[in-house]
């Protein structure tokens, strides 16, 4: 269905004659009515699925023609089966889609989730996968303390993540007038100073001390 959905809407992209037109979904879904009897196990749920996924794919890459899926060979393509929210059900311990029972690990996961269209993917190593977008409950968790983030910078001393700005010179210490009690402060450092010098640069230190001393002696 994928290699038929592009050549459909590459040939109405770039006709031979008239007016070009960019297919969409529901005008590939019109055109693949009555599919269904050519296939003994895919119905029209998963041949819709398959259209909305090339039209969103050919809008997102902004492409007339998408690559062919090919069946046999070195580049064959791997396996894809996507369907609808209603075509997947619970059957006991296992779900059951197109037919056939499906048995997965990990089976707790699912216990009273709710999911989306989903699809079966296979991998390189030849696994298949069930890949379900569930719907969950976004928590919204506070802080049990109120944390600001510190920068130091070259022209600012300290920029927060609140997006005050201290200019450079200005003291912060403790012994400050209007310095409060500290809350607990997560300092996020950019860039590290080496106070003390590398290995092998004492000697050029020294002789650069000699120098400096020489000049300055006068006879």
């Amino acid at each position: 269905m994928w290699n038929f959905s592009n050549a459909a809407g590459y040939k109405a992209a770039r006709p031979f004659s008239g007016q070009p037109r960019w297919l969409s979904a529901f005008d590939l879904d019109k055109l693949t009515a009555g599919a269904t009897e050519c296939f003994d196990h895919i119905g029209s749920d998963t041949i819709q699925r398959v259209n909305a996924e090339f039209a969103t794919r050919r809008k997102q890459f902004r492409k007339a023609k998408l690559r062919w899926r090919v069946s046999k060979g070195p580049k064959k393509s791997l396996g894809w089966v996507p369907f609808k929210a209603v075509q997947l059900r619970r059957n006991g311990k296992s779900l059951r889609f197109a037919g056939k029972a499906f048995r997965v690990f990990e089976r707790e996961q699912l216990e009273g989730a709710v999911w989306k269209s989903g699809c079966f993917a296979q991998d390189a190593v030849g696994d298949w996968w069930l890949c379900l977008p569930v719907a969950q409950e976004v928590v919204v968790t506070v802080a049990p303390h109120e944390v600001v983030g510190l920068d130091l910078g070259l022209r600012e001393a300290v920029a927060t993540s609140d997006g005050d700005k201290l200019e450079a010179g200005i003291s912060i210490g403790p012994s400050s007038e209007k310095s409060q009690t500290p809350s607990a402060v997560v300092i996020i450092v950019r860039l590290s100073v080496c106070t003390a010098p590398l290995p092998g640069d004492e000697k050029m230190l020294y002789t650069n001390s000699q120098e400096e001393s020489s000049t300055n002696i006068r006879p």
